[in-house]
């Protein structure tokens, strides 16, 4: 299953995970979690989400 990788990427899955469950509106999503809502089970959200941030980077690095 798969781990965040920064806080901002965990953040997006917690978005996308509320819109999956109801919680928010879908219209409400932005940027990368619009993708995870799309492309991802709820499951996948739940783990993502869950990472522990306390040793996440703010943003992932691309390199």
């Amino acid at each position: 299953m798969p781990k965040a990788k920064s806080k901002a990427q965990q953040q997006a899955a917690g978005a996308a995970l509320a819109a999956k469950r109801g919680e928010t509106d879908k219209s409400d999503l932005q940027g990368a979690s619009i993708g995870m809502y799309e492309s991802m089970s709820e499951s996948e959200l739940e783990e993502m989400a869950s990472t522990d941030r306390s040793d996440l980077p703010e943003t992932a690095d691309d390199n």
